[in-house]
């Protein structure tokens, strides 16, 4: 292992463990800072509201840690957003917001979009499909925020139990990270290889250097997210936290090669001088006594950094000189 990666991961791993929701709400008081947590849901009723009600009871009702709890829907077709309201959150529907921008497909638009929609100092993300979530996940990566100013983006790192026939195994989930994600850092920023889970859905950030930053789309948010903070802010501004356990739906392996795919190409993207001559995805399948080719496109779209748009720069500023938002 190269030594400044070592040395990254002794100074820059935390654990979960070591935070406390109320000591922490003491500190972001006395620094004067706002949370704001954020779940990108798509057809996800049936856990939704449970993870939504656990984070405004226990720290918004509970611990005053967290002020604003959103949850962007991108366009679900069952009860995702009744179910999140329910339970207490503020729901945005991704269409609703910066229209003049138009749509696109995929969780990477539903977090760009979450920037210009809440108020959050400090931005934490969690997936809305955890299985036994458990708002510890907010509190732990929100700790080395809250008591370490140098840092500005933190991951959470976690085993990934993986249901099988045979029942749960305790580990196999991550199959991306491990066959697409890992070696593409390994080889190309190798500087970022002490992330145990670069592609994780759970991490959070400062305002201040989310904004500046693009978002991509599709399952290359994660990735491009992870590479772009390095290169703005410096690897040592960026940190994990072992979260413990992270349950949640898998996908099979013809979804994960096209996620794989996305992420690839988020990775190319940003190789100066490597030309992409196609945002293709071949895959094959079994119909009858025969082989069908089915073409899948995996290309990905980079949105701006926030701040560079007009609507959020305004809006920016009426919400610091106290005007209507």
């Amino acid at each position: 292992m190269r030594a400044d990666v070592s040395r990254w991961l002794s100074q820059r791993t935390y654990t979960a463990a070591d935070y406390q929701a109320g000591a922490l709400a003491a500190a972001k008081r006395a620094q004067d800072r706002t949370v704001s947590v954020v779940l990108p849901a798509l057809d996800e009723e049936r856990t939704v509201g449970v993870i939504v009600a656990a984070i405004r009871r226990e720290l918004m009702e509970r611990h005053a840690l967290v002020d604003e709890l959103v949850v962007v829907d991108s366009g679900s077709t069952d009860q995702t957003a009744a179910a999140a309201a329910r339970a207490g959150a503020r729901v945005v529907r991704v269409g609703d917001v910066l229209p003049e921008h138009g749509r696109v497909a995929g969780k990477g638009d539903a977090l760009w979009k979450s920037l210009h929609v809440t108020d959050g100092d400090l931005l934490v993300f969690i997936d809305s499909d955890l299985i036994c979530f458990d708002p510890t996940f907010v509190v732990g990566l929100l700790g080395p925020l809250l008591t370490d100013p140098t840092v500005g983006y933190v991951k959470g790192l976690y085993d990934r139990p993986l249901s099988t026939t045979e029942g749960l195994v305790p580990s196999g989930g991550g199959r991306v990270t491990e066959l697409t994600a890992r070696p593409l850092l390994g080889a190309l920023w190798p500087e970022l290889s002490g992330f145990v889970q670069p592609l994780s859905g759970e991490y959070a950030g400062r305002r201040e250097l989310l904004e500046r930053i693009p978002f991509v789309s599709h399952y290359g948010v994660e990735l491009g997210l992870l590479i772009d903070l390095a290169e703005l802010a410096g690897v040592d501004a960026l940190a994990q936290v072992d979260l413990g356990t992270r349950q949640h739906s898998h996908q099979p392996d013809a979804a994960l090669g096209r996620m794989a795919g996305q992420i690839l190409q988020t990775a190319l993207a940003r190789c100066p001088g490597i030309g992409v001559p196609s945002d293709h995805l071949v895959q094959y399948v079994r119909t009858g006594g025969d082989i069908e080719a089915v073409t899948w496109d995996v290309g990905v779209v980079q949105r701006p950094p926030m701040c560079t748009v007009p609507a959020y720069v305004a809006r920016r500023a009426a919400r610091a000189s106290g005007g209507p938002t």
